[in-house]
């Protein structure tokens, strides 16, 4: 189990202030995700949710406690350092796609390619393997504009796993789509995470989809606890 540990929080805190008040939103949290595993987090909006897949993320800093990427903690590392962790070993899909709107799809896939440094023809190809395997290849030269909403968002989950990360961390990926595209993009992405072996973590008030995880987990006073 160990060997196969890709992401952990380790008692971490976040603390925010407002005004004379301090809001703790994670309060010893610890969580242990795994190679290949799909984790759903079922909680209120309000709960720490997004607190959450950012800290996990390294968009934000611990207040206490560590964030473990394969291994290394990351809680305390610099700016520079996260920012290359992020680049390399972790996927976001946010609600909205986030796509660059001049830019056709698989130039999008190709972008975070590119500024790693690898050669146009290579992150072509590879944003084309991506856009195939999710079954949105024939739509490779759109604009986001032309595409569905179910489109875009495989488009984004191509584009979130292009550099080949460690781990997925997905905010309502599919909270924007009708119940059949919804379950269609599910399938697309959870096919993706079985073949490559990557850990995700995915936000979802879509019960039906959660169901379909390996495991749930929720907030509670700032505790991940499972359901």
């Amino acid at each position: 189990m160990a060997d196969n540990i890709v992401l952990e929080l380790k008692a971490v805190e976040r603390h925010y202030v407002q005004g004379q008040r301090k809001l703790t939103i994670l309060n010893g949290a610890e969580f242990v995700l795994t190679r290949g595993e799909m984790v759903a987090l079922v909680a209120p909006s309000g709960t720490g949710k997004s607190t959450l897949l950012h800290t996990a993320g390294l968009l934000e800093r611990p207040d206490a406690g560590d964030v473990i990427l394969s291994g290394r903690a990351c809680g305390r590392l610099s700016d520079d350092e996260r920012t290359a962790i992020r680049r390399n070993d972790i996927g976001f899909v946010y609600q909205f796609h986030h796509l660059l709107p001049e830019f056709s799809a698989v130039e999008n896939v190709m972008m975070p390619q590119l500024v790693k440094g690898l050669p146009v023809k290579e992150a072509h190809s590879r944003a084309m393997q991506l856009l195939d395997y999710m079954q949105i290849a024939k739509r490779a030269d759109h604009r986001p504009a032309e595409l569905s909403g179910g489109e875009q968002q495989r488009v984004a989950i191509a584009r979130a796993v292009a550099n080949a990360p460690l781990v997925l961390l997905a905010d309502e990926p599919t909270g924007n789509l009708d119940p059949a595209t919804a379950s269609y993009v599910f399938d697309a992405l959870s096919a993706l995470v079985r073949q490559s072996g990557l850990a995700a973590l995915i936000a979802t008030h879509n019960h039906e989809l959660a169901q379909r995880m390996d495991r749930r987990v929720t907030l509670a006073e700032g505790h991940v606890v499972p359901l």
